[in-house]
């Protein structure tokens, strides 16, 4: 192909705003899949210190079992930590009872989120991600440390790179059952958002990606270049 057609790599491709913030229109991909609450998001993160907030999301196809929402859930609770919660509106009857009213002082749950806005905001320390394409970009380009829980497709290869190449991250793995339990997802939250060597490493390793997709989508960045080469090849 390359014998062919010059290859060129471009992105992270996620809006302008979110990165080198030379396109102020461009804070957006233009469409949505869900509804986002994100008045009672943004309010509800403002009250919370930097770097406090565990946000959950496993996207808009991922389908999660009863068992492993339980143990989410109760993963959440024993990291004491503040979370942000997105649970589609079909997967809302598999929280345990009365999960809603004993996390109150500490979570949100919403069906839906500005993931970008979310991941932005200075009070999110760690992204519980399914490890989606487009999560993953958009948490790398942001900065976000990750607790990977890949489900299906690309996901698990996903989240090898975000563990094992780029360092941003740690990979909750499953027992014999294929659950990931709750002292799993307690001790690699903790291990994130709590410091410690190899915390304080993938921190590091976040604002060090961060800096390069910023760098690559700015003026005169890897991206930048090769997205103009593209143009001008096919206009000339």
């Amino acid at each position: 192909m390359s014998k062919i057609w010059k290859l060129g790599t471009i992105g992270p491709t996620i809006p302008s705003m979110y990165l080198d913030e030379r396109l102020k229109h461009n804070k957006d991909y233009g469409l949505q899949l869900l509804h986002p609450n994100t008045s009672a998001c943004m309010r509800w993160l403002n009250t919370k210190p930097n770097g406090s907030v565990v946000y959950v999301s496993f996207g808009s196809l991922a389908e999660v079992g009863v068992e492993q929402m339980a143990e989410i859930a109760w993963g959440l609770i024993g990291t004491n930590a503040y979370f942000l919660w997105v649970v589609r509106e079909p997967e809302e009857s598999k929280l345990p009872n009365n999960f809603k009213h004993m996390t109150r002082e500490k979570g949100l749950i919403v069906r839906w989120c500005p993931q970008l806005e979310v991941l932005k905001h200075g009070s999110v320390g760690c992204f519980v991600s399914h490890c989606g394409h487009n999560s993953v970009l958009e948490a790398l380009g942001l900065g976000v440390p990750m607790v990977a829980m890949p489900q299906w497709a690309d996901q698990a290869t996903n989240a090898k790179h975000v563990e094992d190449v780029w360092g941003v991250g740690v990979r909750a793995l499953v027992d014999e059952k294929g659950i990931v339990r709750r002292e799993t997802i307690k001790q690699c939250i903790n291990e994130v958002i709590m410091g410690g060597e190899r915390g304080n490493e993938i921190k590091k390793n976040s604002i060090k990606w961060k800096n390069l997709a910023i760098k690559a989508a700015d003026h005169g960045g890897s991206s930048d270049k090769n997205i103009d080469e593209f143009v001008a090849k096919i206009t000339s």
